[in-house]
């Protein structure tokens, strides 16, 4: 997945990152499950930073009446989405939330970022890597009541093949024998898959990719459906199905009201039984997602994890709450194409000339730390040995000097008869508003013209695609792989967000990521890669986050966590007893 998909599927760090979701133990990532009203706090080298943990309910009778006269009817808030319910169709995460409660993947992953089973029950890869079987579960069926078998994940994957499918996965990745002339019009089918009967599929690819189980293992279409009408090189008449979505997942779509909500049935096809809960809704009215939940609108809401949103939680008295580590993280892109930033020597000393600390510790109190490396620590390729998170102003100078960077008689730094002034773009609020003046006044003091523009969300992605900015801050997703967090990295990369950025060098270190499926190989390479990016900086790097997120106690089941947020809690979800 490219940065800027990505960037579309997140937008700004918010609430809807955090629902496409997982289920999972609630004592992951070196946490704990408590019944206690307090929460363990760790010190590392950061400070004191707050354990995962789960607080259940002080006094679940307090829950307001809106909410308990829904009865089994579950109510989720949601930004409002793009009106693409179609897997691998959308530009909007949004979008994607909606459709994880009706689209099960053929491969899951767990709470720690681990692969599971999901519509298939087992999958064998072969010694040399490169043939992949999976062997559905029994009795599969859509949300329809036909039958979901391998003849449908055949068609899903040639569609992805299509040459004229622009969407966020690219299927070609996974090096399919046949994909690419398929792709290409020099054949009519995509010989490397072999459909060898209605549980079994067979995968043949001539490359060795980690990165190739999970897009084989995604969503599936329904070939007698989304497939009715499909012609290669043609793909129109899917506009007419993007909000008329069949699915396998827990629920069952029913309708679609822009600005108000989307609206699920429980459905009874599922392979692991119909949800509890019959009724499931995304409410995406426009309005305050705590106050929402407060009175009772919303079941669940994942609100910025800090120190006041954690005490507001525990005053209600009727919210189990759960504080996971996010499993993306927070960055300030550097503008590559611009000759400021061509030296490594600059773009470190912006690093460590800017008081990460404090700006992280201010915004997010102990619920956040700041990042070293393009990875959270919640997932296994990451460490802390490499990398660094110090603010040392003294050496930012020395790193600017040697790349010719001088002070000027106003205290800016000049070059070539210029000087070091930097556009930096930001949304209006949340931490921007706490990085501005910290980093003013750190730039300043190291000879640096920091200029601010604030602007929503989406003036900010255009103006960056357009190369207009100096900086930038973003946030990833939540990142199922590791590589994720890093493919963009790579030269070839469509990436409309880092700009000019890297060499022959980096890209082999990135290719040797995914280049084996051994995970302490893996991990292995991952280290070798951060190593080199700390020599030549692609990004800031700003925030590993936790997330804080209240459940009304009158619904047992909500188990999100960094990797999924709260999508497979969906089959769990019923009124407790």
């Amino acid at each position: 997945m490219s940065l800027k998909k990505l960037v579309q599927i997140l937008g700004v760090v918010g609430v809807s990152a955090l629902l496409v979701a997982c289920n999972g133990a609630t004592d992951s990532n070196g946490g704990s499950n408590s019944d206690d009203d307090s929460v363990e706090q760790t010190e590392n080298s950061q400070g004191n930073i707050f354990e995962d943990t789960v607080i259940k309910a002080e006094d679940p009778a307090a829950s307001p009446d809106t909410a308990v006269k829904r009865g089994d009817t579950v109510v989720v808030g949601l930004q409002e989405p793009g009106g693409v319910f179609t897997p691998y169709f959308n530009s909007s995460g949004y979008d994607g939330n909606v459709q994880s409660v009706m689209f099960e993947p053929v491969i899951d992953i767990n709470e720690k970022g681990e692969t599971v089973p999901g519509l298939a029950e087992k999958w064998n890869i072969s010694e040399d890597g490169f043939v992949y079987t999976f062997t559905l579960r029994d009795g599969l069926k859509f949300d329809d009541g036909t039958p979901l078998t391998a003849a449908d994940i055949e068609f899903t994957l040639t569609l992805l093949h299509d040459p004229i499918y622009a969407g966020g996965t690219d299927i070609t990745e996974a090096s399919i024998v046949g994909g690419l002339d398929y792709k290409s019009g020099e054949a009519t089918s995509i010989s490397g898959i072999k459909v060898i009967d209605e549980q079994t599929i067979e995968i043949t690819t001539d490359k060795v990719n980690a990165r190739t189980l999970h897009l084989l293992g995604g969503s599936v279409l329904k070939k007698d459906y989304y497939g009715n009408g499909y012609l290669k090189g043609n793909l129109d008449y899917l506009n007419e199905l993007h909000q008329k979505p069949i699915g396998a997942g827990p629920y069952r779509f029913v309708a679609y009201l822009p600005g108000q909500e989307i609206r699920y049935e429980a459905n009874e096809h599922y392979y692991g039984g119909a949800p509890k809960a019959k009724q499931f809704i995304y409410k995406t009215t426009v309005g305050d997602a705590q106050q929402f939940f407060q009175t009772g609108e919303l079941d669940y809401s994942a609100l910025t994890a800090n120190q006041d949103n954690f005490e507001f939680l525990q005053t209600l008295g009727f919210a189990d709450i759960n504080i996971y580590t996010s499993s993306a993280y927070g960055y300030m892109v550097f503008n590559h194409k611009k000759d400021i930033f061509k030296d490594p020597k600059v773009r470190q000393a912006f690093s460590i000339g800017l008081d990460r600390q404090t700006i992280i510790t201010t915004h997010y109190q102990d619920f956040a730390q700041v990042a070293n490396i393009p990875v959270s620590p919640s997932s296994w390729a990451y460490t802390d040995e490499i990398g660094t998170t110090t603010y040392d102003p003294e050496k930012a100078k020395a790193l600017l000097e040697q790349a010719g960077w001088t002070i000027g008689a106003d205290g800016i730094r000049e070059k070539d008869g210029k000087k070091l002034t930097v556009y930096y773009f930001t949304t209006s609020g949340g931490l921007g508003d706490t990085l501005i003046p910290i980093a003013k006044e750190n730039y300043k003091a190291i000879g640096i013209d920091l200029q601010i523009e604030q602007m929503d969300f989406n003036a900010l992605l255009a103006r960056v695609e357009k190369g207009d900015h100096d900086l930038a801050s973003f946030s990833t997703t939540m990142l199922t792989d590791p590589y994720n967090g890093i493919e963009s990295f790579h030269t070839q990369s469509n990436s409309t967000i880092i700009k000019g950025y890297g060499n022959k060098e980096i890209d082999a270190l990135i290719e040797a990521t995914v280049a084996t499926n051994d995970i302490a190989e893996r991990t292995a390479k991952f280290h070798e890669l951060y190593k080199a990016l700390e020599e030549n900086p692609p990004v800031i790097y700003m925030s590993y986050t936790k997330v804080l997120s209240g459940a009304n106690a009158r619904i047992d089941g909500f188990t999100p966590n960094g990797y999924r947020g709260i999508a497979t809690s969906l089959r769990n979800l019923k009124l407790a007893e």
